[in-house]
């Protein structure tokens, strides 16, 4: 079965808690092997599994057996230790869905295990369709407990239709797109692929520029503060932890408990051999900058950055083009953009104006373009009228020579 692994990724290892997306399917069952997975274990996170079509069965030391079915929130919280299998059902013709991680903090993860069951009502906002699992948006609140504020919902949205929702501004957000042609807050999103907002939005707009529906996963939360420490398929905070973890799993430890009823091949997963060198946790998320995930118009991964004076666009962690501002009251003034010219046809420029004027707009601000390029940019789409400015003798003065 084809599983992407959409988070951890080299350019970002968390949104908010959730620090694991595995996106899988679609895939027909009928004629080759689905989802057989033995019991394995796992520390310090709680699992999320969300299916679009297919049915699994899960079963766990905490004595749970449930059906995971499409529309159906199963988490199933770890604390100090867990284990649990998954195996796709014989009713199952094609499986799809997305498997998602959340860290539990430091006050948590040591706690019972415990399982969760809710099926959300899907309801009708602004031409989408919405089922929020955890969290709140759209006027509706899953009763499912998190150890840190997240939202996790999934949003259905027809050909040709928008919709923008009001968010947390102290929350960063990510959209994972199943199907469909989607924008994010202006910039292309392609299938599997998932988009990126910062803090200090008040907004996420989501626009199928496409004639089919589009399908996504919107996963957000207050950025997580502390280290972690992933390996295999435990959590934790120190390499001395990992190895502790690896050690009592393989010696059938109490700390897991035993899953009652799989009658799989293997009766439990052996855990891989640990690296020769040390594990080193990941640090916390710098504060301070607001970041966007985005791609160029090949489809290559660029990251847009927000500093104090500028909007900055990457490409594999190098800056390869800024466009600069001066705030003014309630203005935003853009005076100048530069692109690398080694980098020049893919389309860096758009993307970065594209963002850094939806960011304005996000942050209640009104747009000056003295820039040719931004105002060339604002002249040929006319999604910022509303909030555009004339530039004006004071407004020169204040401009850099």
């Amino acid at each position: 079965m084809q599983v992407r692994r959409t988070l951890p990724q080299r350019e970002r290892s968390l949104v908010g808690a959730w620090c694991f997306v595995d996106h899988y399917g679609p895939e027909d069952v009928r004629t080759r092997p689905g989802m057989d997975v033995a019991p394995h274990p796992h520390t310090g996170l709680q699992t999320v599994s969300w299916l679009f079509s297919g049915e699994i069965e899960h079963r766990d030391s905490h004595g749970m057996h449930e059906m995971v079915r499409p529309g159906e929130l199963n988490l199933m919280s770890a604390g100090a230790g867990i284990c649990h299998s998954e195996v796709s059902t014989p009713a199952t013709t094609i499986l799809h869905g997305v498997q998602l991680w959340v860290a539990l903090p430091d006050s948590a993860r040591r706690g019972p295990r415990h399982f969760d069951h809710y099926a959300p009502q899907p309801v009708s906002f602004g031409g989408a369709t919405v089922s929020v699992f955890l969290g709140e948006l759209a006027g509706q609140q899953s009763p499912v407990h998190t150890h840190t504020p997240l939202l996790g919902a999934q949003v259905d949205l027809p050909g040709g239709n928008a919709v923008e929702f009001e968010v947390d501004p102290t929350f960063e957000h990510a959209v994972l797109l199943d199907q469909g042609a989607l924008t994010v807050a202006g910039a292309p999103v392609r299938p599997y692929e998932m988009a990126y907002q910062g803090v200090g939005f008040r907004h996420l707009a989501l626009t199928n520029t496409g004639t089919e529906p589009a399908r996504a996963i919107v996963l957000g939360g207050t950025p997580f503060t502390e280290e972690l420490l992933m390996w295999w398929n435990f959590v934790g905070r120190t390499h001395e932890e990992i190895v502790e973890f690896r050690n009592q799993w393989q010696t059938e430890s109490e700390r897991f408990g035993e899953v009652i009823g799989y009658q799989g091949v293997s009766a439990r997963l052996p855990a891989p051999p640990l690296p020769t060198t040390r594990l080193i946790p990941r640090q916390p998320p710098t504060t301070g900058k607001v970041r966007a995930m985005l791609t160029d118009k090949n489809g290559a991964p660029v990251e847009v950055t927000q500093e104090s004076d500028r909007f900055s666009i990457g490409v594999d962690g190098k800056s390869v083009g800024l466009t600069a501002f001066i705030e003014h009251g309630e203005q935003r003034v853009f005076y100048h953009t530069e692109i690398d010219p080694a980098y020049g046809g893919r389309g860096l420029a758009s993307v970065l104006i594209a963002q850094a004027l939806q960011t304005t707009r996000e942050q209640g601000k009104r747009i000056v373009a003295i820039c040719p390029m931004v105002k060339a940019y604002v002249e040929k789409h006319h999604d910022f009228d509303d909030i555009l400015d004339p530039r004006t003798p004071e407004i020169l003065r204040l401009l850099p020579h």
